[in-house]
């Protein structure tokens, strides 16, 4: 640890006082500092580096973050349980025993809090807001308070000059969004931004920029899966596939102005429920949009609200504007999950003959793009996107315990009593997931290795996480059956010595 702390102390040192700093470990990856890091040596050390610094040298007083988060420790537990099932062919009874504790107390949990934000700790009389849909220590919509610091933190850091190997990662599927807070994502974006060189094609502003990224921020609800880190995954996939598929020489900037604002905006205002819960409880989105994709409508409407303040497209003419209005609703509508099938036949059938100069054609590619960004997230590492599942089956089990409290159909697929992390994935990434991305990558075979081959083993993965929570079923029922053998033995044995 001594090491660790000299290596830390110089390189900071080095360092500006408003730099971003980020940690790397021999392997390369980015990790927390923290004072349970492993000791380094010489031939092995951990690498601090600047990966934004102030060109300006002026005072930003930006002052980072430390400490561990819960987010953190729970990916250093879900790689500590994938190392199990790859090296250790068979769990002890003593793990079995653990994880039932674990399980129990978890439930235990989870019903005290499911208590809470039904009202049955809290005064509900006083106001017509609902209660948040999901259960935590913040507010569904961010406060005031809390989005006036990120906004701070973000114009002090809007001087900083990004590194060119952060740039490359950017361009990457690889991505980690986990070691990054909201006021560099929202710096990240303004890259992208400005690397696609949007700003000056369309005489954007750099101040109308900012003010818009926040706003978006802002409309991003707090809710485990579909919440402000999504709307920069997303996006930032987008960005990579920009990069990767050289679409710059292909299309023109007004079609990558369109799929990026797209990207950033697919989910505003999200609040964890989807489209079949907003129909069946005949929600004011429901009722407003006449069930047709009552949130994916809802999200474009946000946009353009945001958009009457915050301007962007401001200096583009009148026929680039209609343009660009009319493929952003067409991009985030696309994003409705019950039109899947739809789209994707549409464009198998006009992959033989794709035309970059056909409308239709880049129309449809549009689509697809941003569909492929907006449920990639097993096309990234492990680590990165493990996390990810954990958070949305986490919506999914609040929208389905709603659903039951409510006497709603209850979705299928969000039931916490019928569904694991594995049996989740398995069937998503079989017949969604990956029948998307073999026909993207028909036209872009450069994309088979960045999204295919992840994807592959992701499903190998979970195959493998299933087999494993069999065995461990089929174990817990042996024991059970041991058990109470052994329980009639031992009742016999009393009998019998009367």
């Amino acid at each position: 640890m001594l090491l660790i702390c000299v290596y830390l102390f110089r390189s900071a040192a080095e360092a500006g006082p408003h730099d971003i700093l980020k940690l790397y470990s021999p392997k390369g990856s980015i990790i927390n500092i923290s004072t349970s890091l492993e000791p380094n040596s010489p031939t092995s050390c951990y690498r601090l580096e600047v990966v934004a610094t102030d060109c300006s040298n002026e005072p930003l007083g930006v002052k980072m973050a430390g400490g561990l988060d819960l987010s953190s420790i729970e990916k250093r537990l879900q790689c500590l349980e994938r190392k199990i099932l790859i090296f250790d062919g068979k769990t002890p009874s003593v793990v079995f025993e653990m994880k039932k504790q674990v399980d129990s107390f978890r439930e235990k949990l989870e019903n005290v809090e499911h208590l809470s934000w039904l009202g049955l700790f809290k005064d509900l009389s006083e106001g017509t807001h609902k209660p948040s849909p999901f259960y935590h220590k913040r507010t569904l919509q961010k406060t005031r308070e809390e989005c006036e610091r990120v906004r701070e933190k973000f114009l002090q850091m809007s001087s900083l000059e990004v590194s060119e190997d952060v740039r490359h990662y950017l361009k990457t599927p690889t991505f980690d969004n986990w070691q990054w807070e909201d006021a560099e994502i929202m710096a990240l974006l303004q890259v992208m931004f400005t690397d696609l060189d949007f700003m000056a094609t369309f005489n954007i502003e750099l101040e109308t920029l900012q003010q818009f990224l926040f706003e978006v921020y802002k409309r991003y609800n707090n809710i485990p899966f579909h919440n402000f880190k999504h709307c920069f995954c997303v996006t930032q996939m987008m960005y990579g596939l920009i990069w990767l598929t050289d679409l710059r020489s292909k299309m023109d900037s007004i079609n990558l102005l369109i799929m990026l604002t797209s990207a950033v905006c697919h989910d505003l205002d999200h609040t964890g429920y989807n489209n079949a819960y907003q129909i069946n409880a005949r929600t004011d989105l429901a009722l407003r949009y006449n069930d047709i994709s009552p949130l994916e409508n809802h999200h474009c409407a946000v946009t353009f609200e945001i958009l009457q303040r915050s301007n962007i497209f401001r200096n583009l003419s009148i026929d680039q504007y209609k343009r660009m209005r009319e493929g952003i609703i067409k991009c985030i509508l696309a994003t409705d999950m019950t039109r899947h099938s739809e789209i994707l036949n549409k464009f198998k059938s006009i992959l033989p003959s794709f035309d970059f100069t056909n409308k239709e054609h880049k129309d449809l590619l549009m689509m697809i793009l941003i569909k492929v960004s907006d449920i990639s997230n097993e096309a990234r590492p492990m680590e990165v996107a493990e996390p990810w599942l954990d958070c949305l089956l986490q919506e999914f089990f609040n929208q389905s315990d709603v659903e039951k409290l409510e006497g709603l159909p209850v979705t299928p697929f969000m039931d916490r009593d019928k569904i694991t992390k594995p049996s989740s994935q398995i069937g998503f990434i079989r017949f969604v997931l990956l029948p998307l991305l073999i026909e993207l990558t028909k036209l872009f075979p450069c994309l088979k290795h960045h999204i295919i081959e992840p994807v592959r083993k992701a499903l190998e993965y979970y195959t493998e996480m299933e087999k494993a929570l069999e065995k461990e079923q089929q174990a817990w029922a042996q024991s059970e059956i041991v058990a109470k053998s052994n329980e009639k033995d031992d009742g016999q044995d009393h009998a019998n010595s009367k």
